[in-house]
């Protein structure tokens, strides 16, 4: 996947982009800004460089809130779709569910953020997925 394209977007397409090469440290997080920016009680990232990252749609850069004092988290200004989070060192961290193909083998988090954030009830898988079917076994499912 060393020069692979991948693509991905907002709800309504405004905000595009497409990343080339692999991307590193797929994680799930639970913090308080990752629930906040997306409505949801886990999130899962994957981070790029910034020049693996290529802007497509016709708004061009998503806009962005300053969220912490190392980073902003981007969102279309038209729809108001989380995309990620463009931090000031030179790393796009893009949730995986704004990809057009999400359920890609490499973007299985490799740790948890924040799990002591996380609502009780919640349970995130904390090893990796069955890559043939991509089902992780017991993970929220009711016990």
């Amino acid at each position: 996947m060393e020069n692979a394209v991948q693509a991905g977007g907002c709800l309504c397409g405004a905000v595009r982009f497409e990343v080339t090469g692999e991307g590193s440290n797929p994680h799930s997080c639970s913090c308080r800004n990752c629930q906040q920016h997306t409505g949801a009680p886990t999130v899962v990232w994957m981070e790029f460089a910034r020049d693996q990252v290529r802007w497509t749609g016709t708004s061009g850069v998503p806009a962005t809130y300053r969220s912490s004092e190392y980073s902003s988290r981007a969102f279309c200004a038209v729809c108001g779709s989380s995309i990620g989070a463009i931090d000031d060192a030179p790393t796009v961290a893009l949730l995986v569910g704004s990809f057009d193909d999400p359920v890609q083998p490499a973007f299985a988090p490799e740790y948890h953020s924040f799990e002591d954030r996380k609502p009780h009830w919640w349970r995130v898988a904390s090893t990796a997925c069955d890559e043939a079917s991509l089902v992780c076994s017991g993970v929220n499912t009711p016990e």
